[in-house]
């Protein structure tokens, strides 16, 4: 197991390869970590050949059950196991930190997150929560039914999150996962933004293993016309992303879910199928529940627009950070080459 929010040295990125997604400015990090009071922690279970997995967790620093922050949540399509979606819809409210993890292991992820959370001085006595936790099936490269990932990573994960920069690509829940025909995984990005005259941060991170054919800047990409060829990978029918946006906006549960909308609605603009066996979710919340006078609905376009273009870029970058896989059953996914792609933006044949 490997446990850190940056265990690696850091691939190019989109933005560093010229590859600019909108007008807005993205922050410091260009990494969801940029919205104050946020952190993220992985830990990567990877037991080759079979299992390549892990858990991704996106902690708020005040969120608790009896602190608990706006949050919006909005489905795109359904076919998934985002656990806690009942009562945050109900209550618009987020108790707990945001966990991501392998389909089959999303329960026990959810067990182990609610003893993390009861051992805390804050929670003492504390009787009811809501953890929430959601899923990607990264079962065409790991071993989805031995349900590697445990109370021990659960653990490791919330330790271990920071601020900072975050690591991308094959790590954490997005270990084994793909997607547009790449091998795919967490990525991150954020957008600095306008509303009402002061400055607001919306920061996006995405665990992408959905189907469909990769656009980038509008061009068409596919394994074959970089010239990779190879066996092919899974189905377009399967497969799902998961959305985690957090920004410092004062908004309530209504306004986020606005917000948690346009985060799906940006997988369209890097090639998603939204099929049949897709579980398309995104979970917004604002770290700034008492902040005073909301953001007016009719002062939301920029931050919507900002929550496209970091959802988009949050996705280029999870390719582009990603490894070459080869995993259980002997099934590969390729990476997505950083010179190829390149190549083909500019017109040229990849070599």
């Amino acid at each position: 197991m490997e446990s850190s929010a940056h265990p690696h040295p850091a691939p190019p990125r989109a933005r560093d390869l010229g590859i600019v997604v909108g007008e807005f400015a993205p922050g410091p990090l260009d990494a969801i970590t940029d919205v104050p009071g946020v952190r993220v922690g992985h830990a990567t279970v990877r037991r080759p050949p079979d299992v390549h997995s892990g858990v991704t967790a996106v902690v708020p620093d005040t969120v608790g059950p009896r602190t608990p922050l706006p949050a919006g949540v909005f489905t795109g399509n359904g076919y998934g196991k985002l656990i806690g979606t009942t009562q945050l819809t109900e209550l618009g409210s987020l108790e707990t930190p945001v966990l991501l993890t392998s389909t089959l292991s999303a329960f026990r992820v959810a067990d182990a997150l609610v003893g993390w959370l009861l051992e805390r001085p804050d929670c003492s006595g504390v009787q009811s929560l809501n953890p929430v936790v959601g899923e990607c099936n990264d079962g065409w490269l790991s071993d989805i039914r031995a349900r590697p990932v445990r109370e021990e990573h659960v653990r490791a994960a919330l330790d271990s999150a920071s601020g900072g920069p975050v690591a991308e690509g094959c790590v954490g829940a997005g270990t084994g996962t793909g997607a547009l025909g790449f091998k795919a995984g967490i990525g991150t990005s954020s957008r600095t933004t306008d509303l009402g005259g002061r400055p607001y941060i919306v920061g996006a991170l995405v665990q992408a293993n959905f189907g469909g054919t990769l656009r980038v800047l509008g061009r068409t990409v596919t394994p074959r016309s970089l010239g990779l060829g190879g066996a092919p990978g899974p189905a377009a029918e399967t497969g799902s992303c998961m959305i985690v946006v957090a920004t410092d906006a004062p908004l309530d549960a209504r306004r986020l879910t606005r917000v948690a909308r346009r985060a799906v609605f940006a997988l369209a603009r890097v090639g998603a199928a939204y099929s049949h066996g897709s579980g398309d979710y995104a979970l917004a919340f604002s770290t700034r529940p008492d902040s005073g006078a909301l953001v007016p609905d009719a002062g939301l376009s920029p931050l919507f627009e900002a929550v496209l273009d970091a959802v988009e870029e949050a996705v280029l970058n999870s390719l582009l950070a990603a490894t070459t896989t080869t995993g259980h059953a002997g099934h590969t996914l390729r990476a997505l080459p950083a010179d190829r792609l390149l190549a083909a933006l500019s017109g040229r044949r990849p070599s």
